[in-house]
């Protein structure tokens, strides 16, 4: 499990400034921070804001395991949707630093611009994505239910994975 959390455009909180994920790591989406009229520090405030709730979740997740040791593995990072691609992006870079040995990423849809830049990053070994299509506007528009998951529900199935081994 990588934890990471989306920087989302105040007013606008499901379009992506960009994400952080542990350990530090950071991308941004230059084109959409270039567009929103953001007020100064406000990038280091959303950014803060944002680690302080990943950092809660990484406890309410994972409890007092530690992260899954991926030196040498293949790590296959699945989300819902890529829409401008900064979790997925950053989910990566975290995988990578883990020292995963190959990075597949899985979605069901995405943004083509997304996904190509996705499978340009030299960290991602294969990208599968079943639906790229033209126009893409966002991701809940591909779902006929797209309700977030709840916390302890994704806690639930977490711990229920770790006592099964």
């Amino acid at each position: 499990m990588l934890v990471v959390r989306k920087l989302g455009v105040p007013g606008q909180p499901e379009l992506a400034l960009g994400a952080i994920g542990e350990q530090g790591a950071r991308v941004l989406n230059d084109d959409i921070i270039s567009h929103v009229r953001l007020r100064p520090g406000a990038l280091a405030t959303i950014e803060q804001r944002e680690r302080e709730e990943l950092e809660a979740r990484v406890i309410r997740f994972r409890g007092a395991a530690g992260p899954v040791d991926l030196a040498g593995r293949t790590a296959v990072i699945v989300d819902d949707g890529i829409a401008t691609g900064a979790t997925m992006r950053v989910a990566c870079l975290v995988a990578h630093a883990r020292g995963a040995r190959r990075i597949i990423v899985a979605t069901p849809v995405g943004a083509p611009e997304s996904i190509g830049e996705i499978a340009s990053m030299p960290e991602v070994d294969e990208v599968i994505c079943l639906s790229a299509p033209p126009g893409f506007m966002a991701v809940g528009m591909h779902y006929l239910d797209f309700a977030q998951t709840p916390d302890a529900q994704v806690a639930a199935l977490l711990a229920a994975a770790r006592s099964a081994g």
